[in-house]
């Protein structure tokens, strides 16, 4: 039987583990939980005077670098003076020079939010009049590449390692204090205790890198490693580091005098375990509560400690899951049905605590039904709620497993003491050898007697190796424990791709942060069309990609109308390729459209200027509403396309 099982845990285990890859790889970067909701100048915007400086305003708090906000002119050259400096509340800005020429000048940002994520991005705006470009922000992203990716499975073995350190841990205090002595199971918690160690360890070196350049070189940049010990990710990190050594000697302790103590010093030992390990998890859960999601938004007073009891619900859940298919699969000493029991009331009550408190960060990190499906964090976390279901109906199927498995305890039991009678006879005759040995007034007599000895004491030790082997053979064939052994496998398989959502999860922007920063955006675009329209300035820029299907068929197309209100206006058209550099095409024709009056399409051919740009004077749009703005392409004399935007004008 369990030569027919070994197979199965592999191919089971190592499906699993390329489910849990797999996430994490197709994660992508790290998304922004500080949105930019504003800016000023706007983004798309033609001013006529150039500005003094260029502010941005983001969802929270940032913090900043020398080089976090950039200017650059159409030749790439930056125009920004000094640092960037905090103009109040959650806007930041930066100073440029005075006297600034005409054209379009692309502003850059990186910098790292308040929960602990880069964030990064690029926009243009023109003074006077649009112009080419030779700015490309198309690979302006943060915490992306290889240094991403490492960040990213640090995080996930972190996780993994606080879940199977507290977890297994509690496993053996609170259910299964045998377990002290057990091999396997030493070697799953300091297993643990290594894992969360070398990923924290891993995080502190990579930070530096990952909120700034993102090379791999600039890994162990001890300028850069001083920087994140100031900030307060790298006071989490090395926190956790410092309780991780306290960790160590619970560890000890546990695994070590614990296991030698009578029964009475043991109740002693183990209410001092549970006060000790419980204030050391709870600080470990802590140093993610004070740097991430929960340190930052709505009611970070409540949102922390809750944050701190749902991870250690998870661990205990999770983590005590996998410490009992441990104890399953590769503990030699039967576990009682009791301590199976005692970890089904464990799991449970941790269970609740998970729903309540995962219940209060929904709707925290949401605040509104339609974040669930229309935001990636939503979707995610309807994947985890899935997950944690399935879980819970297989912990139900467990529990039957458990109610059955009574019975083969007893039945075990009543063998122990001939267990027990063979190790004493192999014991005795290995001390009788040993001390012939020993004995020098005895020592003929053993030269004599030490073939015979030496003999018995290897036979009784196989007869003891055969009866360990036989009585485990009969308790892996029996159905119930088999049963259990199989169901919580399935239980610690999904656990393993719960883990890689969770983690996905947390680097993904929240629901309600997202959802304002695109209402911020939705209201200051109204705004600024509404006052262009009624100051009769500003403009309407818009961005639209084309595919011909030829060669050379690839680009943007961009038509600014200023200023964009009913009667004469200028049009510019613009056409670059994927890479941002200006290139010309056979034709261009631009077509508007009022659809709600049924007024269109007006035909305007705009006249060639220079590479990649065209031009139309005196454009006439005769009533305001919302435009449509359709431009043909044609990059051959076969190959053409029409894209189309809409816009609100006058």
């Amino acid at each position: 039987m369990t030569q027919t099982i070994a197979p199965r845990v592999r191919t089971l285990v190592l499906l699993l583990l390329a489910t849990a890859g797999l996430l994490l790889t197709t994660a992508g970067p790290a998304s922004a939980h500080a949105a930019l909701t504003g800016s000023d100048p706007q983004q798309g915007v033609v001013v006529d005077k150039a500005p003094d400086q260029v502010s941005l305003t983001f969802s929270e708090q940032v913090a900043l670098s020398s080089d976090s906000l950039r200017v650059l002119d159409p030749k790439g050259k930056a125009v920004q003076q000094g640092k960037p400096f905090e103009v109040g509340g959650t806007t930041y800005g930066v100073k440029v020079h005075s006297g600034l020429p005409d054209g379009t000048y692309t502003v850059t940002y990186q910098v790292v939010s308040a929960d602990s994520h880069p964030v990064s991005g690029a926009f243009t705006f023109s003074v006077g009049a649009p112009s080419t470009t030779s700015v490309s922000v198309s690979g302006e992203t943060a915490g992306g590449g290889v240094v991403g990716w490492l960040y990213g499975f640090g995080r996930y073995l972190s996780y993994a390692g606080f879940i199977v350190l507290v977890g297994g841990a509690a496993f053996v205090l609170a259910c299964w204090q045998r377990g002290a002595g057990v091999r396997p199971m030493q070697r799953f918690v300091v297993g643990g205790w290594l894992t969360l160690t070398a990923a924290t360890l891993l995080l502190l070196l990579l930070r530096g890198s990952y909120t700034s350049s993102g090379k791999v070189g600039d890994v162990f940049d001890l300028d850069l490693l001083g920087n994140v010990l100031q900030t307060k990710s790298g006071a989490a990190l090395v926190s956790r580091l410092l309780l991780l050594a306290a960790a160590a000697l619970f560890i000890s302790v546990l695994f070590g005098a614990y296991d030698k103590r009578e029964d009475e010093e043991k109740r002693d030992l183990t209410f001092g375990l549970a006060i000790g390990g419980t204030v050391v998890a709870a600080g470990l859960a802590a140093s993610w509560a004070m740097a991430e999601h929960a340190s930052v938004g709505l009611q970070t007073g409540i949102a922390m400690p809750v944050d701190v009891l749902h991870l250690l619900a998870v661990a205990t859940w999770l983590g005590g899951l996998t410490a009992l298919l441990v104890a399953l699969y590769r503990s030699d000493a039967p576990i009682e049905s009791a301590a199976v029991r005692r970890f089904s009331q464990v799991a449970f009550g941790s269970v609740v605590t998970l729903v309540a408190t995962g219940v209060y960060q929904s709707w925290r990190q949401l605040g509104s039904w339609s974040a669930f499906t229309e935001t990636r964090y939503g979707q995610l976390l309807l994947v985890k709620i899935g997950l944690v279901a399935v879980l819970v109906g297989i912990a139900f199927i467990s529990r039957r497993w458990t109610a059955q498995l009574a019975d083969t305890v007893v039945r075990q039991g009543k063998r122990a003491p001939q267990k027990e009678r063979v190790a004493a006879s192999a014991s005795g005759s290995a001390k009788a050898a040993d001390g012939a040995k020993g004995s020098g007034a005895a020592k003929k007599a053993a030269d004599a007697k030490g073939g015979g000895s030496k003999r018995a004491a290897q036979l009784a030790r196989q007869q003891a190796a055969m009866d360990t082997a036989r009585q485990k053979r009969t308790r892996d064939a029996d159905p119930h424990r088999f049963g259990l052994r199989r169901s919580v496998l399935a239980e610690a398989g999904v656990a393993v791709v719960l883990l890689a959502v969770t983690t996905v999860l947390t680097q993904t922007e929240p629901g309600r942060t997202e959802e304002d920063a695109k209402a911020a955006k939705a209201a200051a675009s109204s705004s600024s069309s509404s006052s262009s329209g009624e100051a009769g300035s500003g403009a309407v820029t818009l961005d639209m990609s084309f595919d011909t299907g030829g060669t050379d068929g690839k680009g943007v197309v961009t038509v600014d109308i200023d200023p964009a209100r009913v009667g004469g206006n200028e049009m510019h058209v613009y056409v670059q390729r994927p890479n941002g550099r200006a290139f010309d095409i056979p034709e261009v024709k631009v077509a508007l459209t009022l659809e709600a009056k049924k007024i269109g399409p007006l035909a305007i051919t705009p006249d060639h200027i220079t590479t990649g740009h065209w031009s139309a004077s005196n454009v006439q749009i005769p009533m305001a509403g919302d435009w449509k703005i359709a431009v043909t392409v044609r990059t051959s004399d076969i190959d053409q396309t029409t894209v189309s935007k809409n816009a609100q004008i006058g």
